[in-house]
């Protein structure tokens, strides 16, 4: 676990200091986000995580970040990397090919908050798939720590990327499925 763990507070570390980073830059790197469906934009599936609006946005997602990135490093360092891995590539994969496509704007999506849900459902998932006391129980509690945020984040609503939540939830069910492959 120790060393899921450093993986987890590196990865959070990386992501205040790119937020320094931008904040110093005026948020010019958000240009390296996802813009979907445009060739430029593919580059954002994967720098879109680690880039923020501001650090209100990243705050909101370090600690279930932290919070939920704990509970799955406990499996192991390779099932954090596997689940970290396959929620930001698939989400932002999801997010490039599908995002926008109920409106006009163009709009560019940057922040971890696809990986946060993605961790969300990723442990809901493991709960349902592996049916023990102590997995049903993880499953349990995160819903009620974050049950309320994440269904409130998935409503459509302006200034947030509710389809990169939405792509989140898919993509965490996907690696659950990864991880509890992974013996």
């Amino acid at each position: 676990m120790k060393e899921g763990l450093q993986i987890l507070l590196v990865f959070a570390a990386a992501l205040w200091v790119i937020e320094l980073v931008n904040a110093l830059m005026s948020h010019n790197l958000n240009i390296y986000g996802i813009i979907p469906r445009t060739e430029i934009g593919l580059r954002g599936i994967v720098f879109a995580p680690f880039l923020h609006a501001g650090f209100g946005h990243l705050m909101s997602n370090t600690l279930p970040l932290l919070a939920m990135g704990i509970l799955v490093a406990t499996r192991g360092p390779d099932k954090l990397l596997a689940a970290l891995a396959i929620i930001a590539l698939l989400s932002g994969s999801l997010l490039w090919a599908f995002g926008g496509i109920f409106s006009d704007r163009v709009t560019v999506h940057v922040g971890a908050s696809g990986i946060v849900f993605g961790l969300f459902s990723l442990l809901l998932t493991l709960g349902w798939l592996e049916r023990n006391a102590a997995s049903i129980a993880v499953a349990v509690v995160v819903t009620l720590l974050y049950g309320v945020a994440i269904l409130s984040g998935i409503a459509p609503r302006e200034g947030v990327s509710w389809e990169g939540h939405i792509f989140g939830l898919i993509a965490g069910v996907a690696a659950g499925y990864a991880v509890k492959s992974m013996g």
